[in-house]
């Protein structure tokens, strides 16, 4: 019982991965095959490649980030950690930055507004910000300031999973978005993960000592 919940987590986050990866592989599908340009695709085949960096970065991010969220797992693994550090940090931070970058150059169709465009540069650099306190941290051997950066990153960069979920309710209750209702749910859905991130770093904390405990914590133990 106690293996079982340990996955309970991780399986949550790979679920909740899986939403915008349907779309983000629809997407990659539909620009490796020059699909129709149509209004609400045109500026991703007019400049595909941030588009095709931010979601293969995003989904090796959270799907590899998920599993820093098992403990049993990374007790077992324990090279697990620091090898999938490798590959979350680069790819974390082409997140953030390939985020900016398209919220900057392309010309987002209805019903994106000013409002997301706003709450996108400001989750980017926060994301970006957090990763790199999150390098300092640990080249400053402060792990517990490490993993709760890294906890933070994550919740950001999965601010699309559970913008699905926020939007999928108004969509079948209402119908579609507005300008001001998606920038409302989209918000809320980071502010939700940020929320959810704060719980776990307080709820499961390791301490502030600057060198690594052997003995690993009860819970969550970090995300690179």
């Amino acid at each position: 019982m106690k293996s079982r919940r340990s996955w309970l987590i991780p399986t949550g986050l790979i679920a909740l991965t899986v939403i915008p990866s349907l779309g983000g592989a629809a997407r990659l599908s539909d620009l490796a095959s020059n699909g129709p340009v149509t209004a609400g695709n045109a500026r991703f085949h007019a400049m595909p490649l941030p588009v095709v960096l931010h979601i293969v970065a995003a989904l090796l991010y959270c799907f590899a980030g998920a599993f820093q969220f098992a403990p049993r797992f990374r007790r077992r693994h324990p090279r697990w950690h620091r090898t999938a550090g490798w590959v979350l940090v680069p790819a974390g931070l082409t997140v953030a930055v390939t985020g900016a970058w398209m919220t900057l150059t392309y010309a987002f169709p209805p019903p994106d507004g000013l409002a997301v465009k706003v709450e996108r540069l400001i989750v980017a650099p926060a994301m970006f910000a957090a990763i790199v306190l999150a390098i300092v941290a640990v080249r400053g051997r402060n792990i517990a300031a490490h993993r709760a950066w890294m906890i933070r990153a994550y919740a950001l960069g999965q601010g699309a999973g559970t913008q699905a979920l926020t939007q999928l309710p108004w969509i079948l209750l209402v119908g579609p978005t507005g300008t001001i209702s998606r920038a409302i749910l989209m918000g809320a859905a980071w502010v939700i993960n940020v929320i959810v991130a704060e719980w776990i770093i307080r709820r499961y904390p390791m301490g502030t000592g600057a060198v690594r405990k052997r003995r690993p914590a009860p819970a969550l133990t970090g995300v690179a």
